[in-house]
């Protein structure tokens, strides 16, 4: 398979493995009624380090993530700034990144930031997941060659044309843009669950099936705002609803008798749409209906235009007037409703909506989105939820510093409700909770030696499990015996002997002692014993099956 070369690969190809672990740190002042450790959770940080931080406890459990990164289109002055030469992308570049920022073109930057984002939520992903990931012309070709060296060719699913301004807007290139693109991957193509759009009876009522597929009868006349003599004429309706036209607008001799039916039955300035040829031309697709008043009605076959027939199975176009960047942009404005400049271009929620059911069909699902923006996913996570019952799970990451004004204080009102919207869904509000997050100080092994950085028992339990197992669980992990048992399966059991307080790590609390050992070991089960030190030797540990890992010194011990 062809690989995407660009400045910077090789000092970032594995930049996503040097990030450190920082734990989550909720913020109760900022959260809204969080109500377990699994609750939603709204992360203001970077979205990189974010991204690690999740590891422990969300690896390989997502069902769905939505990303809509910077389109890098180079504009200044937008809100989530779309240009990789900012303020913001210069500082990544330079503290966290291995490369110089100064030495390359805005193409190259924009790949160095997202190549070790994806690695991680490639990780995050399960494995019947799925990743969709907005973008438009200005990196769509990378973003492609980009996706298929982290996901896999094999794992494509769909690029999706997401038709955002069915009008157009000027583009650079002199054609009227009218949309833009999501890229569909899976993590396994051979696992992945997507949904279908639920069709019911009603969905389909106003549509008719024939040999050509579906079609839907529309009448065939029209106001006279263009008005057009010739479209002016009657047409003749039979008493089997055959229906004639003259050159003369004569009531034909023959099949008859025929009733006269003008374009607007009380308005003769109306017109058809069709011409008398065009009638002619397609008998079939001209009928009649005879309505109990006496009236008659003339209905043509109109094939689906552009997003007009529903159907179960998402397609490659996805348009609907409802995700225009104008809808997204009227759901903010009902949401603050003080009146103020608030957010550009936010994406409109039905639209992440119909990602989520195709994504995110499972009613349990975990959603993250790791360029929040202004929230959508997250109304659209919650709106989906209230509409089928379902428990789905957002996770929201932001780097900027609207993270709570604009983020969280979207979902904490779409939560609450807003009596002044013009939607009464968001007048009452669609009920829900989240934690609101920031990140610690990194797990370092120097910071844990002099009690200058002490993650809480939590924290510290779910990193050595997945660093360890490269397992992760959902929930706050806590004590289940003496010993400081925290997790097993069949086989084998974790112990973790800790508490985040430098002068207990310092004394013989802290250390494994032989009464401990053979308490562990009556389990019947293979351990591992994480604390500070150990009064036993090691060939008694090993006869007792006991693995020891003395901390902080094999924090990052990988493969056991």
């Amino acid at each position: 398979m062809p690989s995407l070369e660009f400045k910077g690969k090789q000092h970032i190809y594995a930049h996503h493995l040097t990030v450190p672990y920082r734990p989550l740190v909720v913020d109760p002042a900022k959260s809204l009624r969080p109500t377990t450790a699994d609750s939603n959770l709204i992360i203001h940080g970077d979205n990189l380090h974010a991204l690690k931080a999740l590891l422990p406890r969300y690896a390989g459990r997502v069902k769905c993530i939505y990303i809509d990164p910077p389109y890098n289109t180079g504009k200044e002055g937008w809100r989530y700034n779309d240009n990789v030469n900012s303020p913001l992308m210069q500082t990544w570049l330079k503290n966290n990144s291995p490369v110089d920022g100064e030495d390359l073109e805005r193409h190259d930057k924009w790949l160095c930031m997202m190549w070790p984002r994806l690695h991680i939520l490639k990780e995050l992903l399960s494995d019947d997941g799925a990743i969709f990931v907005s973008i438009d012309n200005n990196e769509q070709n990378h973003l492609r060659m980009l996706m298929d060296e982290v996901f896999g060719e094999e794992n494509f699913l769909a690029n999706i044309a997401v038709v955002s301004n069915l009008a157009g807007s000027s583009d650079q290139f002199g054609f009227a843009g009218a949309h833009e693109y999501c890229l569909v991957y899976a993590k396994v193509r051979s696992e992945v669950g997507l949904g279908r759009f639920p069709l019911s009876q009603s969905a389909l009522a106003d549509w008719e099936q024939d040999e050509l597929g579906y079609y839907k009868p529309e009448r065939l006349h029209r106001g006279s705002l263009t008005y057009s003599p010739s479209l002016d004429y009657p047409i003749f309706v039979g008493p089997d609803g055959n229906i004639e036209v003259t050159d003369d607008d004569k009531e034909p001799a023959e099949n008859g008798p025929f009733t006269a039916v003008h374009p607007v039955m009380s308005d003769r300035s109306g017109i058809w749409r069709w011409s008398k040829a065009r009638i002619r031309e397609n008998p079939g697709d001209v009928f009649a209906e005879r309505r109990k008043d006496g009236s008659i009605v003339i209905y043509s076959k109109q094939r689906p235009q552009l997003g007009d027939l529903p159907s179960e199975k998402p397609k490659s176009v996805f348009y609907k007037p409802a995700y225009s960047s104008r809808a997204g942009g009227e759901t903010i404005s009902q949401l603050f409703t003080e009146g103020k400049y608030v957010f550009s271009y936010p994406k409109a929620v039905e639209l992440i909506k119909d990602f989520l059911r195709v994504g995110a069909a499972n009613t349990d699902a975990i959603v993250l989105d790791s360029f929040a923006g202004s929230g959508t996913t997250a109304h659209a996570v919650l709106a989906l939820n209230k509409a089928d019952g379902g428990n789905r799970q957002f996770i929201l990451v932001e780097c900027e510093d609207y993270a709570d004004s604009i983020t969280a204080e979207r979902v904490r009102r779409v939560i609450q409700g807003v009596p002044g919207a013009r939607d009464k869904t968001l007048q009452a509000g669609l009920g829900g909770s989240f934690a609101y997050c920031t990140l610690g100080a990194p797990i370092d092994p120097e910071k844990m030696l002099t009690g200058e950085a002490l993650p809480s028992w939590s924290a510290l339990a779910a990193y050595l499990l997945h660093t360890a197992a490269g397992l992760s669980v959902g929930g706050e992990l806590t004590p289940q015996d003496a010993d400081g048992r925290f997790y097993e399966t069949e086989t084998t059991a974790w112990y973790l002997f800790y508490q985040p307080e430098i002068n207990w790590l310092r004394s013989s609390a802290a250390v494994l002692t032989e009464e401990q050992a053979l308490r562990i070991h009556s389990s019947g089960k293979a351990a591992y014993v994480f604390a500070a030190d150990k009064y036993i030797g090691q060939r008694m540990l090993t006869d007792l099956n006991i693995t020891f890992c003395q901390l902080p010194y094999e924090l990052h011990r990988r493969g056991w």
